[in-house]
């Protein structure tokens, strides 16, 4: 606890000395701080010291927001939302920052001067290269191409500064030069909450699936070596696994809602929450807050026997109680079963039918002081095994060399621990579930069946996890982030058991003074949402077929989203980043 509680107060302190010299002209071009190359760097000590400071670089997740996971997110500020509506432009945009890397690189151009164990200088080092991949990484996904600069700038670096993107090719080589540096010369770690060698890999092996199957499914692009990333992707996922330092978590729920996820035997590396260090997050946002689930999420978990739910006669008009009969067990883990009762409640929680009905409780805290704004201190995992095996059966599946025992070492265990029937090769590419083959129409060859299952696993494994939005973009297939996603199913206006006691405990009205449908069942014992106001003005929300159907969303009328392609692949560049370099040229899809 010491060192963790260490770690944190050179955070703060190293932010505030940053900050303090911080300015907003073009890349963040300064690189004065209160720690300076000649009064530090000079032990492994140090170099540790000054690594902690990049752990608040991390980005995690703990829901899906602006992904086809997410039935309607009641807010107009999310950039992917302004973006699919036509908000967004080169004017208006925000991002292109480089303070995280300009710090990370002050520390590589001047490490060489450090003296003690060669093998201690190399981690720290490994460590910086790894988070310099991660800070890269996320500007690749939204620009494509973009200046690499591997040392802090000076102001004197006028050539540099002042030059433009380099080619994503040279980009992604140099991130994935900087990850296998740091998977050889990383340490394992006892400490899950610090950047180990399987955090490496896992990172390395993330970032090359991604990349591999981009080239593969981005055909506009038309960029080469896709294999190449796919096969570095099974090669480092390999190593994890045949380290035998990690299995699946024997209750998936854990690894959500637990205060320490150190101990977990699936948990590669986790951000480490504190009740005593006052570090907390806000997860408790995840129920019924400002969205849901989406129908099409809740549609994808198989039945136990492993069939699609979209094959059951009237999956279509199944309702909200019905929903997890015999089906993965991760559904019920991850969306709220009716009768579900908070930590700080003593009856059942009530859904919002405005936000769609679907509500998760994956994250959700079920510890009553923890159930506040900003106020939880459960773990969140940042890498975990199930992950180390998706990568794996995803990259074999999309290079041609899945077999059998590969699927039964990745998925099958994944599908075991869910109750679902183990998932078989020939089967899944004889007889392709057709609703995954509409989702994902550019998915060919031999293979198809059982990639498609493979991203159904992936999806159902990793939902509400930060994962869908960047699989989505990977796989070309961003016109689901355009569609109109559905809540639950609603039978009729009037009254709704949703808490499964068979009592009625909301009802859906056309207007809230047009109460016939209530049969006269007394109007104050329940939540009441009407559909129109008194003034005949539609509300934020409909249902399908106008008195019954799935729950839709008014917005989606009146600001209906577009995914245009290529374009929306990508983000601009700030306008005024192109004002204050001339040389630098606007992502060739924004021109």
């Amino acid at each position: 606890m010491k060192s963790l509680k260490n770690r944190y107060i050179f955070i703060i302190l190293i932010g505030l000395g940053f900050l303090s010299s911080c300015n907003n002209d073009f890349m963040d071009r300064y690189p004065e701080t209160s720690i300076t190359k000649e009064n530090f760097f000079n032990t492994p000590k140090d170099l540790e010291t000054y690594t902690n400071g990049f752990y608040g670089y991390l980005q995690y997740s703990y829901n899906d927001v602006q992904s086809d996971n997410i039935s309607h997110y009641n807010s107009s500020n999310a950039e992917i939302d302004k973006l699919l509506r036509g908000d967004i432009f080169a004017s208006n945009v925000g991002g292109w920052s480089w303070t995280n890397l300009r710090r990370i690189n002050f520390m590589m151009e001047n490490c060489g001067k450090a003296t003690g164990d060669a093998s201690e200088i190399n981690h720290y080092i490994g460590v910086a290269r790894f988070f310099r991949a991660w800070d890269y990484i996320g500007k690749v996904k939204r620009y494509g191409d973009v200046p690499w600069y591997s040392r802090s700038l000076q102001t004197n670096d006028t050539e540099l500064l002042y030059k433009n993107s380099d080619p994503r090719i040279l980009v992604v080589d140099s991130i994935m030069a900087d990850l296998a540096f740091a998977a050889t010369n990383v340490k394992d770690k006892a400490d899950k909450s610090v950047v180990s060698k399987n955090a490496a890999l896992l990172l390395q092996a993330r970032i090359a699936l991604y990349e591999g199957t981009f080239r593969k499914y981005h055909v506009e692009e038309s960029l080469p070596e896709a294999n190449r990333f796919l096969e570095t992707a099974v090669q480092a996922t390999n190593q994890i696994i045949a380290s035998a330092k990690y299995s699946l978590s024997a209750n998936y729920t854990d690894l959500f809602i637990s205060q320490s996820l150190g101990g977990n035997s699936e948990i590669i590396m986790f951000a480490d929450y504190d009740f005593n260090l006052n570090r907390k997050h806000n997860s408790q946002t995840v129920l019924d807050y400002e969205y849901a689930v989406s129908k099409d999420l809740v549609d994808t978990y198989l039945m136990k026997d492993g069939k699609p739910f979209t094959s059951v006669a009237g999956y279509d008009t199944i309702t909200l109680n019905n929903i997890f009969n015999n089906r993965d067990d991760r559904l019920k883990q991850t969306i709220m079963v009716p009768g579900y009762i908070t930590a700080d409640k003593k009856t059942p929680f009530l859904l919002k039918p405005y936000l769609g009905g679907y509500v998760q409780v994956k994250f959700y805290p079920v510890q009553q002081d923890m159930i506040g704004w900003e106020n939880t201190y459960t773990d969140l995992p940042i890498f975990r095994y199930a992950e180390a095996l998706l990568i794996n059966a995803e990259a074999k599946a999309e290079l041609g060399t899945l077999t059998q025992d590969d699927l039964d070492k990745t998925i099958n265990k994944l599908r075991t621990r869910a109750g679902v029937k183990a998932l078989n090769l020939s089967e899944a590419n004889a007889n392709i579930d057709q609703v995954l083959a509409k989702k994902y129409p550019n998915v060919t060859g031999v293979n198809k069946g059982v990639i498609l299952e493979i991203r159904r696993e992936r999806r159902v494994e990793l939902a509400c996890e930060g994962f869908r939005y960047d699989d989505v973009m990977r796989w070309a297939v961003g016109s689901a982030l355009a569609e109109k996603q559905k809540g639950m199913y609603v039978k009729g206006l009037g009254t709704i058991d949703v808490t499964g006691d068979g009592v009625p405990d909301i009802a859906i009205l056309e207007t809230s003074d047009k109460t016939g449908p209530l049969n006269g069942y007394p109007k104050e014992k329940l939540v009441i949402y009407p559909l129109y106001d008194k003034n005949g003005n539609p509300g934020s929300f409909y249902l399908e077929n106008g008195t019954y159907g799935n729950v839709m969303f008014s917005v989606q009328k009146t600001s209906p989203k577009t995914f245009k392609s290529p374009q929306y692949y990508y983000y601009p560049i700030p306008e005024k980043e192109l004002l204050l370099n001339s040389n630098l040229q606007q992502q060739k899809y924004w021109k």
